[in-house]
């Protein structure tokens, strides 16, 4: 449904986007992430057709965004960063004159706007000033605006911005019944969100793809241990038990280190809880439970807990951001050498 093909811009000596290419698939909800600066909304008016790309080519459904720029458009709804809504309009009457901006047939109209007010929960306030709604809900009129003309494919940069934990969950439970019906490109700072929403993720830095793939891939790829990150409780008798239990575990190949968190009183409760960190050896399997297990079953140890915490999208980010450097500078071809 999207494809990008060695797209560039440049706002003077600044490159926003080089080379970028990359493809989405109908039915897909991509997450679009990068540090601020990275060229996320840039490249995202680019394939809205809000700004002209300097090289490159963008296809939407098929249909070139230069070239075939109304039938390319015709198939995006678009929700900017800063949503620019009429705060003088009522909801609906705002959705109406959008929808026939849009080229909604006169006959439809009225159809489309209900069913785009309905889908995002603002059926209620379709005779309010769009000046005296809250924050959450002119997301929502936003979200609605995108979607009155029924487009294949929705563009959302940074939907959940400023609004509160609450608001927040609702977007999301909207975002994700929206994907059943679209193909949705998403650019959020909550990184959280992403992962629960998006079924791949673009990771963008200083213009240029660094990393795409689903967020298991991603986590594979990266080469985050899981240190620090296994957990096991087992039933002790005493202190002295729970001691004797750390120095087998600590005696094990499979792990690093093992410690009881001062906050585990083994004594008084029964249990005693043991943080792992796992043995970094490429030689060894970095998911040492399998083996903690084994062990606990050979010595007769009762087991409550045995988990491990996953990296999250928010550590694999920040490896793959930092990990690759911007690529050099290309010298103008009429760039002269310096002479003495």
């Amino acid at each position: 449904m999207i494809s990008v093909q060695g797209l560039t811009k440049s706002y003077g000596a600044t490159h926003a986007v080089r080379d970028l290419s990359f493809s989405v698939d109908r039915g897909e909800v991509i997450g679009f992430l990068g540090p601020n600066g990275a060229g996320k909304s840039t490249t995202m008016k680019i394939l809205s057709g809000y700004l002209p790309a300097d090289e490159g080519e963008v296809r939407i459904a098929g249909f070139d965004i230069l070239s075939q720029s109304l039938k390319a458009r015709s198939r995006i709804g678009y929700l900017p960063e800063n949503v620019p809504l009429y705060p003088e309009m009522r909801v609906s009457e705002y959705l109406r004159y959008r929808a026939a901006l849009k080229g909604v047939r006169s006959r439809r109209i009225t159809e489309k706007v209900e069913d785009a007010l309905e889908l995002c929960s603002v059926s209620h306030v379709r005779k309010q000033l769009i000046g005296t709604l809250s924050k959450g809900y002119r997301q929502r009129v936003g979200l609605a605006d995108a979607l009155v003309n029924e487009p294949d494919i929705l563009i959302l940069d940074e939907p959940t911005i400023g609004l509160d934990p609450g608001q927040i969950r609702e977007v999301r439970e909207l975002i994700k019944g929206l994907a059943k019906r679209h193909t949705i490109l998403l650019s959020s700072h909550i990184l959280s969100e992403v992962e629960m929403t998006c079924s791949r993720v673009l990771i963008i830095n200083k213009g240029r793809i660094v990393a795409t793939g689903t967020p298991a891939e991603l986590r594979e790829r990266s080469g985050i241990p899981l240190s620090g990150s296994v957990r096991m409780e087992i039933q002790t008798a005493n202190q002295k038990a729970a001691e004797a239990v750390l120095a087998i575990l600590q005696s094990l190949e499979v792990i690093d280190f093992a410690s009881i968190p001062e906050a585990t009183p083994s004594a008084a409760s029964g249990w005693t809880r043991y943080e792992i960190v796992p043995a970094s050896s490429a030689s060894l399997t970095r998911d040492p439970r399998p083996a903690l297990f084994d062990e606990a079953v050979r010595r007769g140890w009762k087991l409550r807990e045995l988990s491990a915490h996953e990296s999250s999208l928010e550590e694999i980010f920040t490896t793959f951001v930092n990990r690759i450097p911007a690529a050099p500078e290309k010298k103008s071809a009429t760039q002269e050498p310096f002479k003495s």
